[in-house]
């Protein structure tokens, strides 16, 4: 038997050297032991737990130990007001990808009647944070993957959303024959060689949904032109970027014809996400003189 302060206290030291927020992921993974909430644990500080629990809690600590996430621990994670199902198939959702939920629910009214895309969904997050915030807008959430979908897809129905469709294919290549008024994505853009793949918690999230090319910039540059064909007339592309890509994506949403281009800042300060509106007469619109 023991305390599970004491347990917390020892798991937190242990985990100092490797997580920045070594409390926190010592609270999660014993809440996740105990099935309990962290409010709960820390009201109930002498509560002894057994020994079967305390060796399932210091096994989940040797994985943080080894560098795995919490979320594909636990695998679960908070976003929006949501807890997703994540697994090693899918990227895990960060709070700053937020700022293009946010941004998206402002260009589609409330009762609005929209046809949205997300592409590569992964976990589903960006498409299920829409589909909860307009619920009569028709979402098309695609991916290359089959194993990522079915986590999507799983998330979907474990939050009661019918409005949402998960189909299996590349970028704009699964969308149905039909004019979308709003295309986001969170696509891969970090450079293929950067330092930082290699360091913390990406190293075990799937390289094909972080890496884009030499400069990062390969999978924005296909998205802005595939999805130019797939809007209508005064629809809206929006995509997350990287922090020092925001120049270069301005430039290139401003090549391929898009109108009223702006990048936004997340909420850090840090350039994050841009916005570009096909124009109502495309003219040398690049989605449509170029491959």
């Amino acid at each position: 038997m023991a305390l599970p302060q004491l347990i917390l206290q020892a798991a937190q030291q242990e985990l100092g050297p490797v997580s920045e927020t070594p409390r926190l992921d010592a609270e999660i993974l014993l809440t996740r032991v105990l099935d309990c909430t962290r409010t709960h644990l820390r009201t109930w500080p002498a509560h002894e737990i057994t020994l079967e629990q305390q060796n399932n809690f210091l096994n989940l600590v040797a994985r943080r130990l080894h560098g795995e996430p919490i979320a594909y621990i636990t695998g679960e994670r908070d976003f929006w007001d949501m807890t997703l199902r994540v697994s090693p198939d899918t990227l895990i959702p960060r709070p700053e990808t937020e700022t293009l939920v946010v941004l998206a629910l402002e260009r589609i009214p409330a009762d609005a009647d929209a046809w949205i895309a997300d592409l590569g969904t992964g976990s589903g997050a960006i498409a299920l944070a829409i589909a909860r915030e307009r619920p009569r807008c028709r979402i098309i959430a695609t991916d290359i993957s089959q194993d990522a979908l079915a986590v999507a897809a799983a998330n979907a129905k474990g939050l009661g959303l019918t409005n949402v469709q998960c189909l299996a294919g590349d970028w704009c290549a699964a969308l149905p024959d039909q004019p979308f008024d709003l295309i986001v994505s969170n696509p891969p853009y970090i450079p293929e060689d950067d330092i930082h793949l290699t360091r913390g918690d990406v190293r075990f999230e799937p390289r094909h949904a972080l890496a884009a090319g030499p400069q990062g910039m390969d999978a924005l540059q296909v998205i802005a032109r595939c999805a130019g064909t797939r809007l209508r007339p005064q629809g809206w592309l929006m995509l997350e970027h990287g922090y020092d890509q925001a120049q270069a994506v301005t430039r290139l949403l401003h090549t391929c014809g898009y109108e009223a281009v702006h990048d936004y800042p997340d909420d850090a300060g840090l350039g994050r996400v841009i916005a570009g509106r096909r124009p109502a007469t495309p003219g040398q619109f690049c989605s449509e003189t170029t491959d």
